[in-house]
């Protein structure tokens, strides 16, 4: 019979596994509740610039009972119900501050919001997106003390190592200050994040493999990667209608390739929590890969490494 063989992170799947991270963390499934809290974001209310990023459509990504007139405690109710008829074993929960960016209100008002969806019964934690020009050290003093009673983890939106890519997308910041607020984060002791998305206009194939090296120097505890997907109501939904030469788009196979070649790269401390996005069809302006699941493209990676025999931090 053959011997599976056992990788860094303690297990036989050959990347380091967000289920594995949390399994060993709470000994269980524990499910994320999306939460739209009425964040908004300074690209968009005119205090660094107005419109947002040029791919941010929110509502792809938001569950439908993702409202912020509802209420913070009726939202988490409502998905939790969903995930219970879904994952008959979710009953610990984490509520994920998704919408805009989570921190970009004054810490008072922060206190109020996380306050109440800790009060929850069976919620255990936070999971809270934000950008990095949006924390500060008496946040993060906060977050770090709350911390020591709950799970809290702080996931950032990085999107590009290349400044030169983040101003094209109106980010509104650079790449530097991602580091900053990625390491000030992790030096407390605060579960870190960081979100990256791959094929944005102007980067090549071998831009997104190269930024891995950046990538493995920051102390994220977890890490996500989307692929390029033009939504409806954009900004880049309008360049892409009038400049369509700019963009480039992968097959599935391709981009599991591409995303091969970053793995193999990564450093294995990391926990990947991501590689591809998903969302309703009717969203999409640009080619899709159609409703294919979230499971199913993480079955067709993990094929594809074994078939190829490869694995997280293989080429480091």
């Amino acid at each position: 019979m053959e011997i599976q063989k056992t990788y860094p992170w303690g297990d036989t799947r050959r990347f380091n596994s967000y289920s594995r991270y949390f399994n060993q963390l709470f000994g269980g499934r524990v499910q994320k509740v999306t939460i739209n809290a009425g964040f908004t974001c300074p690209n968009r209310d005119g205090s660094k610039g107005f419109g947002g990023c040029s791919f941010c459509n929110n509502e792809a990504f938001n569950p439908s009972y993702c409202i912020p007139q509802k209420g913070i405690v009726r939202q988490i109710e409502e998905g939790k119900q969903f995930h219970e008829k879904r994952y008959r074993k979710s009953h610990r929960f984490l509520a994920y501050f998704q919408a805009y960016s989570n921190t970009y209100k004054p810490l008072s008002e922060l206190i109020r919001i996380y306050d109440e969806a800790l009060a929850v019964e069976d919620v255990v934690g936070l999971v809270i997106g934000t950008r990095p020009d949006c924390i500060d050290n008496e946040k993060l003093d906060y977050f770090a003390e709350l911390s020591q009673k709950y799970y809290v983890i702080i996931e950032y939106g990085v999107e590009s190592c290349y400044n030169a890519t983040l101003k094209a997308v109106n980010r509104c910041h650079l790449f530097e200050e991602s580091v900053n607020a990625i390491q000030k984060t992790a030096a407390r002791g605060i579960h870190v994040g960081a979100h990256f998305i791959l094929g944005l206009p102007g980067e090549t194939r071998e831009m997104m493999i190269s930024q891995t090296e950046l990538i493995n120097r920051l102390p994220l505890t977890t890490i996500k990667f989307h692929q390029l997907q033009i939504f409806k109501n954009t900004l880049m939904a309008k360049e892409y209608q009038e400049h369509p030469d700019r963009f480039q788009f992968f097959s599935l196979e391709e981009y599991i390739a591409l995303f091969a070649e970053i793995l193999c790269r990564l450093s294995p401390n990391i926990v990947l929590e991501r590689f591809a996005g998903e969302a309703p069809p009717r969203y999409h302006l640009s080619p899709s890969w159609g409703m294919i699941r979230n499971e199913e493209l993480l079955q067709r990676l993990e094929q594809y490494l074994e078939k190829e025999d490869l694995w997280q931090g293989c080429r480091l």
